[in-house]
């Protein structure tokens, strides 16, 4: 049996017959509803939306609390909605993978229409058009980390911004220059207010995406291209505000297991697909059990009553803490810390680093010895409570098999976030000594030892992507295992690049310590888990 709309609505007795919790709502009310007074549109239709930000939307048509659903729109793949989206009439199965084996087994229902930004004129017509409708409160955002990024290492704009803002509205055909479009769509057609909510895992994340969205639009005002006015609304905040959020739920690649168990049940269409970029996408998504949001309340034409869904709603200030609690120490870190010695040492999942004692001995002193020290308690989030979830619960599960090959890609827009912040805190504290940060430089040294794209045996692995591959893995070519070199000469360029380690290490204090650990991680083959082992021994 296939998946749809209509199959759902004749087999409801089938699905709940196999343990599927199904919606309780009336869908094509719900879609008509959407369609007439839209509220809530997504840009990124990823695996992270559809296991945590559709769910939160049916818990609140389920609910009675709303009758809108939502809308996603996707920004360059459209083989992303054609396999998984459209075919299944825009459901999916969630299945959460609980600590104790259980497998929760959902129907989401609440993605009202999917759209694709480029290469379709109805579909982007279609975009504009809800952009024009006063009724929309809310355009969140979960298209990665680096795709906020519309400025070079060096400062200049990058060249797909630079086009957009040379092409005008019309013209533009980058994720922020066509959601910067659409801003400047509502402005000259209804004028009213709306919230851009960033939900990607990067620090003061609002900020950044309100950074290049008024870069975008600043560009078109220089040039003439846009409607006189467009720059002053953008930038009054009781017209567009940039809400800060912490989101938090790991959800690795669709499981290959989870896909044959729904085939056994007998739906139709579960098989893994790759798109065009080399992901995995399936019209099912695996998650873990935990899940936190937590989103300043900055709305200037209201919201969805999200808190009754678990959201919780407060001050910027307090984003900050949570976010910074989260990204900077409870789990983050802990996570490209697994993901970088992972692929050094062979690993394939995260659950299997954590029954290695070294490992888990790495991650326990990164989170509680290194990073509690200089983390402020939020009050809404214990971070101690956070971060023993994360040590024995989360990371552990032994049904969430996410990859550290994953987790590693784009490490190098990450370590100034996920240990930068810390080793910033400890430079500039009167009581805590940069120098006691010892697994977080063993973690940097073996960042470096992995551009050398070498395993711990010596065989050649590929690096997950990352931006900075091209520039990077070149510094350390020269460098063979167990054969001397000039370890500062080499990872100087590195290590002093503030926008790569979030400060210049050597000015702080930590880059001998860098250089000390990467010079025993190239001794030869075994170095990094032996090397790895003597940090344990010593925790």
């Amino acid at each position: 049996m296939k998946l749809s709309r209509l199959s759902l609505q004749e087999n409801r007795t089938f699905f709940s017959s196999l343990g599927y919790e199904l919606p309780h709502f009336n869908d094509q009310a719900m879609i008509q509803a959407t369609k007439a007074h839209p509220t809530w549109i997504h840009f990124g239709a990823g695996n992270l939306f559809r296991a945590f930000l559709a769910p939160l939307s049916q818990q609140l048509l389920d609910e009675g609390s709303c009758d809108t659903g939502i809308l996603v729109a996707v920004g360059f793949d459209a083989s992303l909605l054609d396999t998984v989206y459209r075919p299944f009439d825009n459901l999916t199965v969630t299945a959460t993978l609980c600590a104790d084996g259980e497998i929760r087994k959902k129907v989401v229902s609440s993605i009202a229409d999917s759209f694709c930004m480029v290469n379709s004129p109805e579909e982007w017509q279609a975009l504009l058009d809800i952009f024009s409708n006063p009724s929309l409160q809310m355009a969140s955002l979960t298209i990665t980390e680096k795709a906020y990024n519309y400025l070079s290492g060096s400062g200049t704009v990058l060249p797909n911004i630079l086009q957009d803002m040379e092409a005008g509205p019309a013209g533009a055909v980058s994720y922020l220059g066509r959601i910067t479009a659409l801003c400047h769509q509502r402005f000259t057609t209804c004028g009213a207010p709306l919230a851009l909510v960033s939900m990607d895992n990067c620090s003061h994340n609002g900020s950044r995406l309100e950074a290049a969205i008024t870069a975008i639009a600043q560009g078109w005002q220089e040039r003439g291209l846009c409607s006189a006015g467009f720059v002053d609304w953008i930038s009054d905040r009781r017209n567009i505000t940039f809400p800060w959020t912490m989101i938090d739920k790991i959800t690795p690649r669709p499981s290959e297991a989870v896909s044959r168990m729904l085939m056994q049940d007998g739906l139709a269409g579960m098989e893994l697909h790759v798109t065009r970029h080399g992901s995995y996408a399936a019209a099912f998504v695996n998650t873990e059990e935990a899940q936190y949001l937590v989103i300043e309340d900055a709305f200037p034409n209201g919201r969805p009553p999200l808190e009754r869904a678990g959201v919780i709603f407060t001050t910027r200030e307090t984003v900050d803490k949570v976010e910074t609690m989260k990204v900077c120490t409870c789990l983050n870190p802990l996570h490209t810390s697994l993901a970088i010695l992972g692929c050094l040492l062979g690993f394939t999942f995260i659950n299997e680093e954590m029954k290695d004692e070294d490992l888990r001995r790495l991650a326990e002193r990164i989170g509680y010895s290194e990073g509690l020290p200089v983390v402020v308690d939020p009050g809404v989030i214990s971070p101690h409570a956070f971060l023993d979830e994360v040590i024995t619960k989360r990371l552990p599960n032994p049904f969430l098999q996410d990859a550290p090959q994953r987790i590693a890609s784009d490490s190098s827009q990450k370590i100034p976030v996920r240990f930068g912040n810390t080793i910033k805190k400890y430079a500039a504290h009167p009581a805590l000594d940069v120098r006691d940060l010892k697994g977080i430089s063993f973690v940097l040294a073996a960042w470096c030892r992995y551009l050398m794209a070498l395993d711990d045996s010596g065989n050649t692995f590929t690096p997950s992507d990352d931006p900075m591959l091209s520039e990077l893995m070149p510094l350390l070519a020269h460098v063979k295992l167990g054969q001397a070199c000039d370890v500062h000469k080499t990872l100087q360029p590195i290590l002093s690049n503030a926008s790569i380690m979030g400060s210049d290490l050597y000015e702080l204090g930590l880059a001998p310590l860098v250089e000390d650990w990467f010079s025993h991680l190239i001794a030869g083959p075994g170095a990094v888990r032996e090397t790895l082992h003597r940090l344990a021994e010593n925790a």
